[in-house]
């Protein structure tokens, strides 16, 4: 560890000072578990016993969640359906203390839900309702306003993409604006490599994400990320793409290959001591990692802290977040 206790205690006091928005695709997560005793006669499925549901947010809102659970502000930008499961996502947002007035109601839009069956710790399947997004004019030019003004409002702003179809160019492109105009740091978490993003303070695509947004076929990892010369390559090619200040490419086991201006690519191990469920780790690091910058976190020291964070979310089941108290408790136990 090079990062110290005491520096990461300094930053977390600065969080609450912190305003992130977020903006991208907003998901419902439900989770349904259960115990398996027996095998369905009907077919050779097993047959779940449910003890326990809930629901959680999930896409972006898990982004502006994991702000929270850090002690941040947040404001989240999206876009909901007019249906029971946006109302439920709402409602929990809402009682979670987060600032939702730049999520807009779109009627023809069917509420993303991601349902997962868990019997005892293993996740049996996952089920998903979901559209693609398609907006008009007037409904684009509307969300893009309220992005700018909740973006100019903020210290810091995540463009969270999963493909949905709320993260388009000129949404971009208008978060971006206002966060330059701003002076303040913006992160992305990619998905459609097709889009623009020039002027990224950070971006954290994970391995597949990476190779898919250079265009080049993904090879398996070396044991080494400094000696993988496929993985170096895809660095400096979104380097070169994104222009971003911070390229952090996270690696599951193998943790996080950084790649800074002239600096040497330089590797994070990774901090995890338990893995249960990776979904939502991503979620995580970029949330980590901007609201760290906002903070005043130089480079190195946003990505060990987003390191440790992850490392505390993947030892739980779900989509997950990290307390203060359990990052310093991750720092501690290293």
């Amino acid at each position: 560890m090079t990062i110290k206790s005491d520096r990461v205690k300094q930053l977390l006091q600065l969080f609450p000072r912190q305003r992130i928005a977020v903006v991208g695709d907003l998901m419902l997560d439900r989770y349904i578990y259960g115990t398996v005793s027996r095998i369905s006669p009907e077919a050779p499925v097993p047959v779940l016993h449910v003890t326990r549901e809930k629901s959680m947010p999930g896409g972006a809102s898990n982004v502006a969640w994991n702000v929270l659970a850090l002690g941040g502000q947040t404001a989240l930008c999206g876009l909901l359906g007019r249906d029971s499961a946006g109302r439920e996502l709402r409602e929990i947002l809402v009682k979670g203390g987060m600032q939702a007035d730049g999520v807009l109601d779109f009627p023809h839009l069917r509420t993303t839900v991601k349902t997962r069956i868990i019997a005892e710790r293993q996740q049996v399947v996952r089920v998903d309702w979901e559209d693609q997004l398609r907006l008009d004019e007037i409904t684009l030019d509307a969300f893009c306003r309220r992005v700018a003004v909740e973006v100019k409002k903020s210290t810091g702003v995540i463009l969270e993409d999963y493909g949905k179809g709320v993260l388009q160019q000129r949404v971009a492109d208008a978060a971006l604006a206002a966060a330059r105009a701003a002076g303040i740091p913006s992160g992305l978490d990619p998905k459609d490599d097709s889009l623009q993003m020039a002027g990224l303070t950070v971006a954290t695509p994970n391995r597949r994400e990476a190779f898919a947004a250079a265009g080049v076929p993904e090879t398996a990892p070396g044991a080494d990320p400094l000696r993988d010369a496929e993985l170096l390559r895809v660095g400096a090619i979104l380097v070169k793409k994104w222009t971003p200040r911070l390229l952090m490419v996270t690696l599951g086991p193998q943790g996080m290959l950084l790649l800074s201006g002239n600096e040497p690519p330089r590797h994070v191990p990774t901090r995890a001591r338990e893995v249960f469920d990776v979904s939502g780790a991503g979620d995580t690091v970029i949330a980590t990692c901007v609201l760290a910058l906002a903070a005043g976190a130089e480079f190195g020291e946003a990505a060990e802290i987003a390191n440790y964070a992850a490392g505390v979310v993947v030892g739980k089941m779900g989509t997950a977040t990290c307390s203060p108290a359990e990052l310093l408790e991750a720092l501690a136990a290293d």
